[in-house]
């Protein structure tokens, strides 16, 4: 870890806010050959956090820094990252009132959901944070979300993982990337903001959070994982013509433990016998299956319309609204585990972390 970036306080029992920088735009510095990624965070955070206006200055909680010292490329994430990531903030965030994370926006999602499973019951805030321009930038939006992220990190009633971007506040297991360009790119679909910026200040809604909604719920343990090979659960969109043969060139791969299907509406699958065979042969072999909807909004309902009644006789467990994100998580999280089939199957039929 960085020598601190301000000193604690003495008087206080988690006096500061432990910022992960793991990469991404935000630490990034024009190059030859376009943006790269940078390092000297630590100086360069408590620059740019020095122009901000006095009031606001004074509204940030102290921090510390901890830089990866080999830099993630988001779109390079993999689920091992999640763990490696999950594990680091599991072993100092008892120090700390919080802890922002500072990511590529790519994956950004994708992370968040992961880690809201694996730090279930936290009883303080992990704030995912990034921008879609570096922090030099003229006009870049990093400061603003670094700001936000910092005054979110400290609420004592956030005890969940969330996102902060562009002046909101949203559930990490909710969120999604849904612009890739625009400085408000993320969005929650299917579930109301946690809070949002008004002026200089952070409003929550209390009622919103997992903190009431979850009370009582345990200290987080991280699982005893069983490593994944790479792979091993895919994500498969329906497209028109799709066949048998192709989904099984996915689906009989020894390698796959499970396996995330975004099916049409609110659940529909082509009328074809032998799609549905291939389905039941992987969920029968133990594969994990669920299934979502492709449309950014609204649920799935299996069986609605007769075109995706076999799901469920098949073994697909319905995703409801869920994001990709929280529903791809959701299934590496589970394999993961040294559990039963059918604990596998209760748990992601159960909500969490309020993924659902």
């Amino acid at each position: 870890m960085s020598a601190p970036s301000s000193q604690p306080t003495p008087e206080a029992p988690h006096p500061s806010v432990l910022i992960i920088y793991t990469g991404g735009t935000l630490g990034m510095r024009a190059g030859r050959h376009g943006l790269t990624p940078a390092g000297d965070i630590e100086s360069r955070l408590t620059h740019a956090l020095g122009q901000l206006p006095l009031s606001q200055q004074q509204a940030l909680p102290p921090y510390e820094v901890f830089s990866y010292p080999d830099l993630i490329d988001s779109s390079a994430i993999t689920p091992g990252h999640w763990t490696q990531l999950a594990n680091d903030i599991a072993q100092r965030i008892a120090d700390y009132q919080g802890v922002v994370v500072i990511h590529g926006t790519d994956t950004l999602s994708w992370t968040a959901a992961s880690l809201a499973y694996q730090l279930q019951g936290l009883d303080r805030a992990v704030i995912l944070t990034g921008a879609m321009q570096p922090l030099e930038a003229p006009d870049s939006d990093a400061l603003d979300n670094l700001y936000g992220a910092l005054r979110c990190a400290r609420e004592p009633g956030m005890q969940e993982v969330a996102i902060y971007f562009h002046g909101k506040l949203l559930r990490g297991a909710r969120a999604t990337k849904q612009h890739s360009e625009a400085v408000d790119a993320f969005s929650s679909p299917n579930y109301p903001l946690l809070g949002e910026r008004v002026g200089d200040d952070i409003v929550h809604y209390p009622s919103r959070s997992l903190a009431e909604q979850q009370r009582g719920a345990p200290r987080f343990e991280l699982p005893d994982y069983n490593a994944l090979g790479e792979g091993a659960i895919i994500r498969l969109a329906l497209w028109p013509g799709i066949t048998a043969w192709q989904l099984a060139a996915w689906l009989d791969d020894s390698r796959v433990k499970g396996g995330l299907l975004q099916l049409w509406g609110a659940g529909n699958l082509p009328d074809d016998p032998s799609l549905l065979a291939v389905l039941a042969k992987a969920s029968g072999e133990g594969k994990l299956l669920a299934a979502i909807s492709q449309c950014p909004q609204g649920s799935i309902h299996l069986g609605a319309y007769a075109a995706g009644q076999g799901l469920h006789d098949a073994g697909v467990l319905s995703g409801d609204d869920m994001t990709p994100e929280a529903a791809f998580g959701k299934l590496v999280h589970l394999a993961a585990q040294p559990l039963s089939e059918d604990d596998r199957r209760q748990r992601f039929l159960m909500p969490l972390v309020g993924e659902r």
